[in-house]
């Protein structure tokens, strides 16, 4: 029997939404997987495939490493045959927190070390020398991060209390009894029962700005090898210029006072290390250019000792610039990216990888990119798999599904209706299969081919100014947006974008004007036990509902109070510890999952128990509860696209632009009764995003309903579909980060083809 290597191939899988999907998987093609928002397409590629590979992969390691590993649950697939090994390529930030930047996610760093410490004149050392991760490199005043952080003492420390009064030193472990506590508590040195406020000028220093020092006559109860330190060096040395400072930051960052180092000028770097130069150039001022003048100076640099290190960054220099981030400096923080380019550093970084016969796992790569910038995101993915990669990507874009080898067509609907393969094959068979996908597709293109024909725009009511402004990369940008009409904000990435609205909401003058209401996609305060029905709070109503009719504490319908399981304690599954062998999760033998214990599951409304109730969908629950007065939330979610989400489905488990429509879901319902001012301003970033062309569809109808009914909408958005239909377009460029922040363009998007500075005229 011959043995089928060419392809991937997948048998039953049941994960989440999915209906038994059984599926081949061409090796070493780009296969692209699309449908409608929650038809299973994540599910499948990477709940399902990326998460077996990744799993096994795990296991092959010894049990004491593999506690340390990511901890990947066994997939619902019957068997997943010539899996290679898997790398996932997703928009989550780099971990590595403040001392993390492009230069050193991308290795680049370590070889501008290497360069300086053999070419760089005068000679101060070798290649740890340059880091600001080591004690001989790093500014000593900041411990290499850039920035101080100047303590408040008198938000640490309540001066009116002693050391045995509780929480007196406002911090983790510092309460009476606390390890850290001790250290004073026991080295003899104070009155326990003294006031702060109390203590001579003596006992004060001794307590607060105290070096390391050793005890001449500790008490009985002072370790051996202790040695006593003052609170405020303590603070530094091990919380505040440590991780543990990042790790703790809501509690510390209050008492603190951020700003730019003035040692080191943010460069993280020590004097001695930035007096080495090439070229006239220290370390710090390369890592302080963009990636694009970076290269240039690198390539500028004649020296027989840096012939092999020019290569190589020159090669991922120029990786970088060919997926449109040339604007970058080297020493952005990775945390300061957005999801899309953090998601193309990631795939910058493994282009050059030596690695072949890999799976590379894309989730919607083309997030938060203008289409100048897909066109270069299509090289470096032709790239990945030209390399002899097999490549998948979750995508909803015309031009990356355009662009695959194979295409895999999920659906019909969202949620249990979804979880099927509507079709599979090319682009052509895609656009005659009839799915909702090929029509959607169609008919986008039957659109931009009447695209010249001019729409009626609305007329704005009004405009909002902007002048002068200069935040981040804005070249004194002065421009007008208008009012009661829906404006798109265009650019490239790193154009200015963001930059530009931020600047309008801190100076925007609230008083007698319309409210701004932004809805981004950061965090909208989720915990593991959020969910639709908590967020949007239409749990308590429900429960009411319970308890009425069956005249019985309403906390019994709560898997967080009386109702919960008695057995998993209102989680649903029982986590086996299994010391340094990953955890074995499995689902609540007591409640089969409900969360609920056998009290609560005996009352019933309308036939259904909570249980039932809670794990409808949002569509379920609307028909169900029509007439509530908590309808209207429902509906909210329905017209926002969200219909699939069940209620009791975990916040955690949503992608952003999910969050981002269960927020704008929250606010359309916000406030109903405030006759006094029905017109806001509605600032929202990238709704497009995730979103199928149908669900923009959708989209664009509660948007339009909006406008209509006095709202201001401004748009930052890369979707060509918004911009036609947008009645006023704003672009900024022409490039990202110094080469853009300029007014390309303002007025309707059918008048963009006479601006001949436009980078988005050609797509129009």
């Amino acid at each position: 029997m011959s043995i089928d290597n060419t392809h991937i191939i997948v048998t039953g899988a049941t994960e989440n939404n999915l209906k038994n999907v059984t599926l081949r998987i061409p090796k070493g093609k780009i296969t692209v997987f699309t449908g409608v928002s929650g038809s299973g397409k994540s599910s499948l590629c990477l709940d399902t495939i990326a998460a077996e590979s990744r799993r096994e992969l795990n296991e092959t390691f010894p049990s004491f490493v593999q506690q340390y590993l990511p901890k990947y649950g066994r997939p619902h697939v019957a068997r997943i045959e010539n899996l290679p090994v898997t790398i996932l390529i997703d928009q989550k930030k780099p971990s590595g927190g403040a001392r993390s930047t492009v230069a050193t996610y991308t290795d680049i760093f370590s070889l501008l070390r290497l360069l300086f410490s053999r070419v760089g004149k005068p000679f101060v050392g070798y290649s740890d020398t340059f880091s600001f991760n080591h004690p001989s490199g790093s500014c000593p005043r900041c411990a290499g991060l850039g920035e101080i952080r100047e303590l408040d003492i008198h938000k640490l420390v309540d001066f009116d209390k002693s050391l045995n009064d509780e929480d007196t030193i406002h911090y983790i472990a510092f309460g009476k009894g606390g390890w850290r506590w001790i250290r004073y508590a026991y080295s003899g040195l104070f009155d326990l029962d003294k006031k702060i406020k109390d203590y001579s000028p003596e006992e004060l220093d001794l307590f607060l700005n105290s070096p390391q020092i050793k005890l001449k006559n500790p008490p009985i109860n002072w370790p051996k090898s202790a040695k006593y330190e003052g609170l405020i060096p303590r603070m530094y040395r091990s919380i505040i210029n440590s991780e543990e400072g990042l790790l703790h930051a809501s509690v510390l960052n209050p008492m603190l006072t951020m700003g730019v180092c003035p040692d080191c000028n943010g460069t993280r770097l020590n004097e001695r290390v930035r007096s080495c130069k090439i070229n006239g150039l220290s370390l710090a001022d390369l890592t302080d250019m963009s990636i694009t003048d970076a290269l240039m100076f690198v390539n500028g640099i004649n020296h027989p000792l840096a012939a092999d290190i020019k290569q190589e960054l020159g090669r991922r220099l120029q990786a970088l610039i060919d997926i449109g981030l040339g604007y970058l400096t080297l020493g952005r923080g990775t945390s300061t990216l957005s999801g899309g380019e953090a998601g193309r550093i990631k795939i910058a970084k493994y282009i050059n990888s030596a690695l072949t016969d890999m799976v590379y796992v894309l989730d919607e790569p083309s997030a938060g990119l203008h289409p100048m910038d897909i066109r270069r995101l299509k090289e470096s993915l032709y790239k990945l798999r030209d390399h002899g990669n097999t490549v998948l990507i979750v995508e909803h874009h015309r031009e990356i599904i355009a662009m695959a080898d194979h295409i895999v067509d999920m659906g019909p609907g969202a949620g249990r209706n979804g979880g099927k393969i509507m079709y599979e094959g090319d682009y052509e068979g895609l656009l005659k299969s009839n799915t909702l996908t090929g029509r959607m597709l169609v008919e986008s293109s039957q659109r931009e081919t009447n695209s010249r024909e001019p729409k009626s725009c609305r007329k704005p009511n009004g405009w909002l100014h902007i002048e002068h402004a200069n935040l981040h990369n804005l070249k004194d940008l002065t421009v007008e947006i208008p009012t009661e009409v829906l404006t798109v904000v265009a650019g490239v990435a790193g154009s200015g974008k963001s930059s530009l609205l931020e600047h309008f909401m801190s100076t925007y003058n609230h008083s007698n004007n319309p409210p701004i209401i932004y809805i981004g996609q950061k965090d909208i305060g989720i915990n593991l036990r959020s969910t639709p029905a908590t967020y949007l709070e239409i749990s308590d109503p429900i429960r009411a509902l319970f308890a009425k009719a069956n005249k019985v504490s309403q906390q019994l319908f709560s898997f967080n109070s009386k109702g919960a399981c008695p057995a998993c304690k209102g989680k649903g599954v029982i986590v086996s510890d299994m010391a340094f062998m990953e955890s074995i999760e499995t689902v609540c033998e007591l409640c089969h999952g409900s969360r609920y214990n056998e009290e609560a599951l005996q009352y019933k409304y309308k036939g259904l128990t909570i249980a039932e109730v809670m794990d409808m969908s949002v569509d379920e629950a609307l028909s169900f509860f029509a007439g509530e007065p908590f309808e209207a939330k429902l509906a909210a979610l329905s017209e926002v696209g969200l219909g699939y989400l069940h209620l009791n489905q975990s916040m955690s488990t949503l992608s952003g632009g999910e969050l981002q429509r269960v927020k704008l879901a929250d606010n359309l319902t916000a406030n109903n009764d405030n006759t006094s001012c029905k017109s806001k301003i509605y600032i929202i970033d990238e709704p497009s995003d995730g979103l199928h062309l149908d669900d923009i569809r959708r989209l664009m109808k509660l948007f339009n309903r909006m406008v209509d009914e006095g709202n201001t909408l401004i748009l930052i958005e890369h979707s060509i579909d918004i911009m036609r239909q947008a009645d006023y377009l704003i672009e900024l460029g022409p490039g990202g980060g110094n080469d853009g922040g300029r007014l390309l363009y303002a007025g309707s998007p059918y008048d963009i083809h006479n601006a001949y500075e436009s980078v988005t005229r050609n797509f129009l």
